[in-house]
């Protein structure tokens, strides 16, 4: 069969590829054809688009690249009705992914959506459109079952994909000792920063993240570089700091650090499940966080503490993003033995309401059988 997939930043990228890891094993002859990145292209998807090249993120920056948008979107359709896929399967994205979803339905293509947009965040609307032009949507956060049931809306869950990627990594990495010389890091303990995989929130967050980390003299810093960022990019930042910077190296990063500093996303979840203390980091284009905190209706930004639906990880926000309120929760993740031992304990309690193991290969079946049942 031919798929459509359409992932329009990193974390989409990385379900994505492990989906059609799944569904090759389910179907012999499937054929991809993908606007996504590496990890996607590693698994034999053509690349119509990398995410590199979509990802404007905010209010602002979605109406200073408007053009683009747009100009991406008709390419899309036009992509689509060439190249007549049996399904299309939507990755997050809500933005574009939506106007695609309504497109394809109207031409008749079957439409999935994987990785529901956050519609009980804002946007609660969205579900209208979700309902009409999506013929079934499989989610990955717990609590989201329970919100589309009470829009009459029945959707697939099958637990979170990620716990299946860090199990398996689990099984498969180097021990410590040997990570560290294979990257030649020294003996010194070793503080994160993931400061995101867009340009934009780098700039605006990766020097904030640096100067906290300057009072660790006894520490060694090292950035989880995203692989569509070029690594001259981060050094622009560093102000001739000594700081290693290491590409698709981030859970062995996450399970070698005593803290992190996490920039808001699907990190934060990576951090938690490799029980790594973190503090969760945003700022945001003024004009872009104003208008969100308008329309927003959680409570918390990060996966963690919404999954939880309390404070389990500390979250710096907009103008309380600074380095002196890093440092103050960085000290506290790293010195207080107390607060430590209460993370870890609610780290186990998250990984408990994730619960189900084999995310990936479930919701590859589930849709394959739905395509192949008409």
């Amino acid at each position: 069969m031919k798929y459509y997939i359409i992932a329009g930043e990193a974390s989409g990228d990385l379900h994505a590829s492990n989906l059609i890891k799944e569904l090759k094993l389910l179907d012999k002859h499937a054929t991809f054809h993908c606007w996504g990145g590496d990890l996607m292209k590693a698994q034999g998807a053509t690349i119509v688009k990398h995410y590199k090249d979509l990802a404007f993120m905010g209010f602002a920056e979605v109406l200073l690249n408007l053009k683009t948008i747009l100009s991406n979107i008709k390419f899309c359709k036009k992509d689509i009705l060439e190249f007549k896929p049996d399904v299309l399967i939507l990755v997050d994205y809500p933005g574009f992914n939506l106007r695609i979803a309504e497109f394809a339905k109207m031409k008749g293509f079957k439409v999935f959506y994987y990785i529901s947009p956050s519609v009980w965040a804002w946007h609660e609307s969205r579900v209208k459109t979700i309902k009409k032009y999506v013929d079934k949507l499989f989610v990955i956060l717990p609590f989201e079952k329970e919100f589309y049931a009470k829009h009459d809306y029945k959707v697939e869950y099958a637990g979170h994909p990620l716990t299946d990627g860090i199990n398996d990594w689990k099984k498969n990495n180097p021990d410590d000792t040997t990570w560290r010389k294979a990257h030649h890091l020294n003996d010194k303990p070793i503080i994160a920063i993931l400061p995101g995989s867009r340009k934009q929130e780098i700039s605006r967050m990766f020097p904030i993240m640096l100067e906290a980390c300057d009072s660790y003299k006894e520490y060694q810093v090292i950035v989880a570089g995203a692989t569509s960022i070029p690594q001259e990019y981060y050094r622009q930042f560093a102000g001739g700091r000594d700081v290693k910077i290491l590409f698709n190296q981030t859970y062995s990063i996450l399970k070698n650090s005593d803290a992190a500093i996490v920039k808001s996303g699907t990190s934060t979840l990576e951090a938690a499940l490799l029980d790594t203390p973190e503090v969760v980091c945003y700022k945001a284009n003024a004009l872009s966080y104003s208008i969100a905190k308008r329309v927003a209706k959680v409570k918390y930004i990060s996966l963690v503490n919404l999954i939880m639906d309390r404070e389990v990880v500390k979250e710096l926000i907009q103008d309380d993003m600074t380095a002196d309120n890093i440092r103050k929760e960085l000290n506290a993740l790293l010195f207080d033995k107390e607060k430590r031992t209460n993370l870890f304990k609610d780290y186990q309690e998250l990984k408990n309401k994730l619960g189900i193991n084999g995310a990936s290969k479930s919701i590859a079946t589930k849709m394959f059988e739905a395509i192949d049942n008409g």
